[in-house]
């Protein structure tokens, strides 16, 4: 048989095309060769009793596809995110299901509009705070910025949610930075009357304070820190959740037992991710 120019350059092509798929591999943003396709990896499950807290860093030059290999290899039931913008949230969520089969809903927080955090327009700049993913549905959201933020507004946000297969109040907050004690301690004032409705409760965040920092006593009143060794005393050691060495990280439990928990440090934020399997029984 012979083949005329046109259709010589049209096979020729298809051959070029199919030899740089099998060596680069697909270029789709969902991982697809073409749109409606299935994802490249399995659907995964999640540790149904594990959650996880992490500040992931505003502004850091880190890509949104490592983050969500961290969150990943750890599969949680709940992640409460800190210095979150909404895009950046978005981003991890959609890898976190097309690169590694695992999808969550997801909650926001926010309590700032900024273009210097979270981009956009300047006059429409990307919303900054909090936010929740959670493998399992969520109700009941709330989202409470506090009265007094310190140097930048602040806030917390809680939902319900199922963990370790029973419902369970989630809260995730981020307080004042550094040296702003009498903010915080305000601060926990509001979160610490909020918790305090429920008997079963999970409070995650970056507190920026020390376990024996007094402003943290209105939580520790509440709760215990997922580590039986972590008490709001000085002579007690509790595993650092930062690049500076300081445990600036919770996950506070409210009627419900810890089982384990691990820090795990990262190159891809200034704080380490802390995650803790619990009893919620």
């Amino acid at each position: 048989m012979v083949l005329d120019m046109r259709t010589g350059g049209r096979l020729l092509a298809g051959a070029v095309l199919a030899v740089c798929v099998v060596l680069i591999g697909p270029s789709a943003p969902n991982g697809a060769l073409f749109a409606g396709a299935e994802p490249a990896v399995a659907a995964r499950d999640v540790v149904p009793n594990r959650v996880m807290t992490w500040n992931i860093c505003n502004p850091c030059e880190a890509s949104d596809v490592d983050k969500a290999a961290e969150i990943a290899a750890y599969a949680p039931a709940v992640i409460g995110m800190q210095e979150a913008c909404v895009r950046d949230v978005e981003r991890i969520r959609e890898y976190l299901e097309n690169l590694h089969g695992l999808v969550y809903h997801v909650e926001y927080g926010s309590v700032l509009r900024k273009w210097g955090r979270c981009g956009g327009a300047p006059w429409s700049p990307g919303a900054f705070g909090q936010a929740i993913l959670s493998a399992a549905p969520m109700t009941d959201r709330v989202a409470v910025e506090y009265p007094d933020g310190g140097s930048e507004d602040r806030g917390y946000m809680a939902v319900t949610t199922t963990v370790d297969g029973r419902p369970v109040r989630v809260f995730n907050t981020h307080l004042a930075q550094r040296r702003q004690e009498t903010v915080r301690a305000e601060q926990t004032r509001v979160l610490a009357r909020a918790v305090a409705r429920y008997d079963r409760a999970i409070l995650l965040g970056d507190f920026n304070a020390v376990p024996d920092a007094p402003e943290l006593s209105g939580i520790w009143a509440l709760a215990t820190d997922v580590d039986p060794q972590c008490r709001p005393s000085p002579t007690v050691g509790c595993r650092p959740t930062t690049d500076w060495q300081s445990k600036f990280d919770y996950v506070f439990l409210r009627g419900v037992a810890p089982l384990r928990h691990r820090v795990h440090p990262t190159a891809y934020s200034d704080h380490d991710l802390l995650h803790a399997d619990v009893d919620v029984t």
